[in-house]
């Protein structure tokens, strides 16, 4: 690789990470505002990330997945205007049990080459534990060790305050009409809600529950305690009048959500919702359910059926990156991992992206960080 004369030369940026679509959570909008700006980007990929789950059957089969992944980064790299990608052609799911030294000497060789003034990679908890994503984060640390001026970056996402069910319940009851997701928002909705969870961007309990025939999932008059997307299957709404009579409101199917009004207007439940056949919904809750809790309106779950209280966040990042002006090119590289991620960016309302994922965190290693927050990893 040509390296510009220093003097003259953009600032360079580079990721190393352990699959395809790490790049994307970690430091995506931060390259894509770098880039914009003028800097050289770069995405360093341990593996192609053929020991991952296939969620849309229609982009790749299990033998051909690794290469569908890293034809998926090259484009999610082009949303981001990274113009750099290389692959060090390990296999998904076995770089904690390489021989240490060599692995180092292959990130070592990439950094020389490219020569970035920044690098970013996991911190010791690689997000969320992937020993894959722990070991690529102490290599590359070990890897730059020996060049203590350059900065190295751990990504980092502290847990958000953000409720889901909160903002989203706000946002169904501010619509003029009644919100029906697409032919296929639901799955992609569940897929997208649940992995972003795993990483912090929401704090709700999500869980998938089945519901029989019959069964009564919301009652009138009880504490509102969750949000409903229907994912399969359809419910009626009705409302209990004075002679006990139950008056349909209307029927409910694939893609819509309910239980929203009590939720944004903290009151008890206004209406019923019962399954008319089997029906499959994503659940948001402020916690996990308790199995004992009772129903109806003489219940008194620890919810209350107001906001819960806010949690401790614990952000020890020393540099936040705002990448609300690029969350767009972010959420097309996720898109562009289709193989994963099989959504379209038109699916989520803009204010979601942006408080979910407009905001990108790093610890600083080297050099050691100092008391004030930054916000330009160049310095």
């Amino acid at each position: 690789m040509e390296i510009v004369g220093s003097s003259e030369r953009p600032r360079r940026i580079l990721g190393v990470f352990a699959h395809p679509d790490d790049e994307v959570f970690c430091v995506g909008g931060t390259m894509a505002k770098y880039a914009q700006s003028g800097a050289e980007a770069m995405i360093l990929c341990a593996t192609r990330g053929e020991a991952g789950q296939i969620r849309d059957a229609s982009v790749a089969t299990r033998a051909g997945l690794g290469a569908a992944r890293e034809g998926e980064l090259r484009a999610a790299c082009a949303a981001l205007g990274v113009d750099n990608v290389a692959f060090l052609d390990h296999v998904d799911g076995t770089l904690a049990g390489l021989e240490r030294q060599p692995l180092v000497d292959e990130v070592g060789a990439v950094i020389d080459d490219f020569a970035p003034e920044v690098v970013v990679t996991f911190g010791p908890d690689g997000a969320y534990g992937h020993p894959d994503h722990v070991t690529i984060g102490s290599v590359t640390t070990e890897a730059c060790a020996a060049q203590p001026e350059r900065r190295l970056y751990y990504s980092y996402f502290p847990r958000s305050r953000l409720m889901l069910l909160e903002r989203l319940a706000d946002w169904l009851v501010e619509l003029r009409d009644r919100f029906k997701g697409q032919a296929d928002f639901a799955r992609v909705f569940s897929l997208f809600a649940q992995e972003t969870n795993a990483l912090g961007y929401a704090d709700d309990h999500i869980t998938v529950a089945w519901f029989p025939r019959g069964v009564s999932i919301v009652e009138h008059g009880e504490v509102a305690d969750a949000l409903y997307l229907i994912l399969s299957g359809e419910v009626e709404v009705t409302l209990d009048q004075p002679g006990g009579e139950r008056v349909l409101i209307r029927r409910q199917g694939v893609g819509e959500f309910f239980g929203e009004i009590a939720i944004a207007r903290h009151t008890t439940r206004t209406a019923n919702v019962t399954a008319v056949e089997a029906v499959t919904c994503l659940v948001f809750t402020r916690r996990p359910p308790e199995l004992w809790a009772g129903r109806g309106s003489s219940a008194s779950p620890a919810d209350g059926g107001g906001p819960a209280p806010e949690p401790a966040v614990l952000n020890d990042a020393t540099a936040v990156i705002d990448v609300c002006d690029v969350i767009d090119r972010k959420i097309a590289a996720v898109a562009a991992h289709r193989s994963q991620y099989p959504i379209e960016p038109e699916m989520f309302p803009r204010w979601m992206l942006e408080e979910m994922m407009g905001r990108e965190h790093f610890v600083r290693v080297n050099p050691p960080p100092s008391e004030e927050r930054e916000y330009d990893l160049f310095g």
